[in-house]
């Protein structure tokens, strides 16, 4: 069985919209800056307010920046996250959820598991973590 791609995990932890318009983005569909126009053109169906309201709430929860320009409303945006970067943080998050719900407990869990797996695959993850 093939393993998902990046793109594909990292779309899996968001929502519908959020994941369309971050598709567009890590598949370089869109220019580099991009305004909330450039987006609505790819997805012409939606109102133009959904779309920008999806933009904004992917810059506040920083897989975009978004840069104001002067003289005007709009905002130009970029990637600030890629899809590792963004599996990454979201991972950790996760994981330090589960040890301040389970503490030890949860650790002590993890390293069971890493004791199981393949060395390949341990190799693969030291390599994931820069170890």
């Amino acid at each position: 069985m093939a393993r998902p791609r990046l793109v594909d995990q990292a779309m899996a932890l968001l929502g519908p919209l959020e994941a369309r318009i971050m598709q567009l983005v890590w598949e370089d569909k869109l220019p580099e800056p991009f305004i909330v126009h450039d987006v609505h053109e790819k997805l012409p169906r939606l109102a133009y307010t959904t779309v920008m309201t999806t933009v904004h709430r992917l810059a506040d929860k920083g897989l975009l920046s978004a840069t104001r320009l002067k003289g005007v409303r709009a905002h130009q945006y970029r990637e600030e996250l890629s899809p590792r970067e963004f599996l990454n943080e979201q991972g950790g998050l996760e994981i330090d959820d589960l040890i301040a719900r389970y503490g030890d407990t949860a650790l002590a869990a993890f390293a069971a598991r890493l004791e199981q797996i393949s060395p390949e695959r341990r190799e693969r993850l030291r390599r994931l973590g820069g170890r």
